[in-house]
């Protein structure tokens, strides 16, 4: 599994500009929004959820949108959808809960977590997301996003939200 420096190293690598900023842990939107300051643009909160078939989403939506778990189940053609555990969280993103953050896909070398965007993302930007811990925010310009998740083999979905 990777550590931020060596998220950061490939981010260099594939000529993907990035800024971040370190802050306190941050476990929810609410303590995210307390501390994080004047940082332009998206903030998301991810979500790392499964199925009975043990399928796995790594979904990120913009911040204040609400996400209902069944009509979500119901637009991925999923089924029921919970949270996955700490250790399913661990085993397939290498990160903490708290930590999630869709630059955790660097860590999905089998590509078994599927990736739903919202697509409200598209619009401005750059998107803040943890660089596999929550005591540091990264800011990536949406386009290089994209072409971050290119590099792991991960095509995202893009979804309306609210569903």
């Amino acid at each position: 599994m990777h550590n931020p420096q060596q998220l950061f190293d490939r981010l260099e690598a594939l000529g993907i500009a990035h800024r971040t900023v370190e802050h306190p842990p941050v476990f929810t939107v609410e303590e995210a929004k307390a501390l994080r300051g004047n940082l332009p643009g998206h903030h998301i909160k991810n979500l790392f959820l499964r199925n009975k078939k043990e399928e796995m989403w790594l979904v990120v939506a913009l911040e204040d949108r609400a996400v209902d778990l069944k009509r979500l189940g119901e637009v991925l053609g999923a089924g029921r959808l919970s949270f996955g555990s700490p250790d399913r969280l661990r085993r397939q993103l290498g990160v903490e809960p708290g930590s999630v953050t869709p630059l955790a896909l660097i860590n999905d070398d089998s590509r078994v977590v599927r990736l739903a965007l919202d697509r409200g993302l598209t619009e401005g930007g750059p998107v803040n997301a943890h660089p596999l811990v929550n005591t540091m925010t990264t800011a990536i310009a949406t386009d290089d996003l994209q072409r971050f998740f290119g590099a792991t083999g991960h095509v995202p979905l893009w979804l309306d939200f609210p569903l």
